[in-house]
């Protein structure tokens, strides 16, 4: 009797345990799509962020409408320009906005390049082809010459927000200008965020006499005047889009130094870091992978 007790409750236990480690045996991994943006995969932190900014309507919208605008300045020499997009003349294509055609290809006398804004060459062209022009026929520094009234005048059906006092038509510059103040203002940021993330990068993570000699360096740089220093160098040279951008770029970088030395000198100690230290990485895969 006893022997069938202590089988039956044997079975019973074996069963249970049986049971538990099939309840408890881990189920394989399954990769579940998860928020995506652009085909990249992103954070939860930054998925709710992003919901969070989706809410907001008036940021979320205004977003929208400077990414259009944005957009369509990009192709600001195809909608505003002095030259016309495409000239059909005795059967064949030109594209002035991209290539410079001499006036004797349409019939004219000289061999510099038409000015396609004189009546004589456009009746030339036009007396075996046709023109085809921007949706505003100026560009920036054009000056509008057939000005009803002196410049700087008023808005017209065609120029649209008028003239300036040299006769240029504004709403060319204006396309042109925000084209060229949001290029500046990105390149700036990201070139001053390089700079700035790889000069606070190496001083938290070596510290020591690296961090010193940065740190008094960055003292003696941000102490200097540099709208004056500024102003003095566009005095001296003729500023351009690239110069101004690096003579900016010497006193915007140093804005993030801080923050980023302040966190490499507190992760350097951690013991991730130091077990890649360990495995005989190099510095640089570990401060920009793993730091």
């Amino acid at each position: 009797m006893w022997w069938s007790i202590h089988a039956s409750t044997s079975k019973a236990v074996r069963s249970e345990v049986a049971t538990a480690a099939v309840d408890t045996a881990p189920s394989p991994a399954i990769d579940t799509p998860g928020p995506r943006l652009l085909g990249w995969k992103i954070t939860p932190l930054t998925a709710r962020r992003l919901t969070n900014f989706r809410a907001n309507r008036r940021g979320y919208w205004s977003l929208w409408i400077f990414i259009v605008l944005f957009f369509f300045t990009l192709f600001a020499d195809f909608v505003a320009n002095d030259k016309p997009l495409v000239v059909r003349f005795d059967g064949a294509f030109y594209f002035p906005i991209l290539t410079s055609h001499p006036e004797t290809v349409f019939g004219g006398d000289f061999e510099t390049e038409a000015e396609y804004s004189d009546p004589f060459v456009i009746e030339l062209i036009e007396e075996k082809g046709w023109v085809l022009w921007p949706l505003i026929p100026y560009s920036f520094d054009t000056p509008v010459t057939d000005l009803r009234t002196p410049s700087p005048s008023p808005p017209t059906t065609q120029n649209w927000l008028g003239t300036d006092d040299q006769a240029r038509d504004v709403t060319a510059r204006l396309i042109y200008g925000f084209r060229i103040s949001v290029l500046f203002g990105f390149t700036l940021t990201i070139l001053s965020s390089i700079v700035g993330i790889a000069s606070g990068a190496i001083q938290g993570y070596f510290g020591g006499w690296v961090d010193l000699t940065f740190q008094r360096f960055i003292e003696i740089w941000g102490s200097l005047p540099g709208l004056f220093l500024l102003i003095i160098l566009a005095a001296v040279v003729q500023p351009t889009f690239w110069l101004l951008l690096g003579m900016m770029l010497l006193f915007s970088w140093t804005s993030l130094v801080n923050v980023v030395r302040a966190e490499f000198l507190r992760a350097r100690n951690f013991d991730y870091v130091r077990a890649a230290r360990a495995l005989g990485m190099s510095n640089r895969l570990i401060m920009f992978r793993h730091v």
